[in-house]
């Protein structure tokens, strides 16, 4: 196992430990409205500068760089091996 398979390892489960940190921290969306994408209160002018939204945010951010980081570590792994 090399440094670069290491250091994206660690990566990994720190992105992965933010996530979850970020989706508990999260509101929930409690009724039949959440499942459908009825309104919530915090639809409106200021919804981009709610906590919430701020959150959601960030949570599809280090979604992405998850899904990256997996891939990353597939193509390392393979072309290392």
């Amino acid at each position: 196992m090399g440094v670069i398979d290491i250091i994206c390892a660690v990566v990994l489960i720190l992105a992965s430990i933010m996530i979850i940190s970020l989706v508990s921290m999260q509101e929930s969306k409690k009724g039949m409205s959440a499942l459908t994408g009825g309104q919530s209160e915090s639809f409106g002018r200021n919804y981009g500068r709610t906590r919430d939204a701020m959150l959601v945010k960030g949570t599809k951010i280090l979604t992405v760089v998850f899904f990256a980081l997996t891939i990353l570590v597939s193509i390392v792994d393979k072309f290392t091996a």
